[in-house]
């Protein structure tokens, strides 16, 4: 289905994608004064749509934005709109705006929040082949500025850093923090392996991703040492291997060069094995709870 045939979700009625539209007023347009999530489809179920929900109503309240519905009313519309789009493979974006009001920073200025659902059958964001990526100039934003727990629309900084990637001839950049560690990728989070173990950085810049979160627990119910830790860019050029998770790009894509450097030796065993794993529990144990389920 294209965006304009889609089904889209706005304040109480479902749209046409060619007719789905905000006011110009609205604050989440005139400011980016808004949150959002998105969640993955897999074989007609929701891959773990509590931990998005509530994950986007921790970002609204860290904006001081009510949502305007409860968070199972939501949870009712998202498997909705799931239904009258028919989609079996794809991804979900829900967002939380301000609302309309009039020109003005104060948030009281808008009375009403916008609520906008959408699932569309998009591929994995940055393919399956490994990926090359550049550290990119472009800090993320630190968390005394902007929380990154705060999944806000503003990605600026991201998509300054896959400007200049892409300029590059790179698939993808790598954001540092204010010190110069390591904090994601623009819209994943990275992980590397050395002798065995998987090292992360700590989420105070990076998005406490819900796909990183998953990817740790399967780690460690593998047996794998998991450490969470800052991270220099030479760590990541002389890992075994390093690899990008998220919602977005539907699990772990692989990394194969930083800067012109080659990763690893070209074996995978660490990210293969939790790739498999994570293929095999959105497969079976992601089904549950059966309210998530659209038939």
């Amino acid at each position: 289905m294209s965006l304009r045939d889609s089904l889209v979700f706005i304040d109480g009625k479902f749209v046409k994608g060619e007719e789905a539209k905000l006011s110009v007023w609205d604050h989440g347009l005139l400011y980016g004064d808004a949150v959002f999530d998105t969640a993955r489809v897999y074989e007609g179920s929701i891959f773990k749509l509590d931990e998005h929900l509530e994950r986007l109503f921790d970002s609204a309240k860290g904006l001081d934005i009510t949502p305007p519905v409860s968070m199972s009313t939501l949870k009712e519309i998202v498997i909705e709109t799931v239904k009258q789009n028919a989609i079996s493979n794809g991804q979900i974006r829900i967002i939380i705006t301000r609302g309309v009001g009039p020109p003005g920073l104060d948030p009281a200025l808008c009375p009403k929040p916008s609520l906008i659902v959408s699932a569309l059958a998009v591929p994995p964001m940055l393919g399956r082949r490994g990926l090359r990526l550049l550290t990119s100039s472009v800090r993320k934003k630190s968390p005394i500025s902007v929380d990154s727990k705060i999944k806000s629309i503003n990605y600026i900084d991201n998509i300054l850093a896959k400007i200049q990637a892409k300029a590059a001839g790179f698939d993808d950049a790598i954001m540092l923090e204010p010190a110069g560690y390591v904090a994601e990728a623009t819209g994943a989070n990275i992980f590397f392996v050395k002798k065995v173990k998987l090292f992360t950085p700590p989420t105070t810049v990076a998005l406490e991703g819900v796909t990183r979160a998953t990817i740790i627990d399967l780690a460690k119910e593998n047996g794998i040492e998991v450490c969470e830790r800052p991270i220099t860019c030479q760590e990541l050029y002389t890992a075994d291997e390093v690899f990008l998770s998220g919602t977005g790009i539907d699990g772990i894509v692989q990394t194969i060069e930083i800067d012109g450097r080659k990763i690893g030796n070209g074996s995978w065993p660490i990210s293969e094995k939790l790739r498999e794993a994570y293929a095999n529990i959105i497969h079976s144990k992601f089904l549950t709870p059966a309210s998530n389920r659209l038939d």
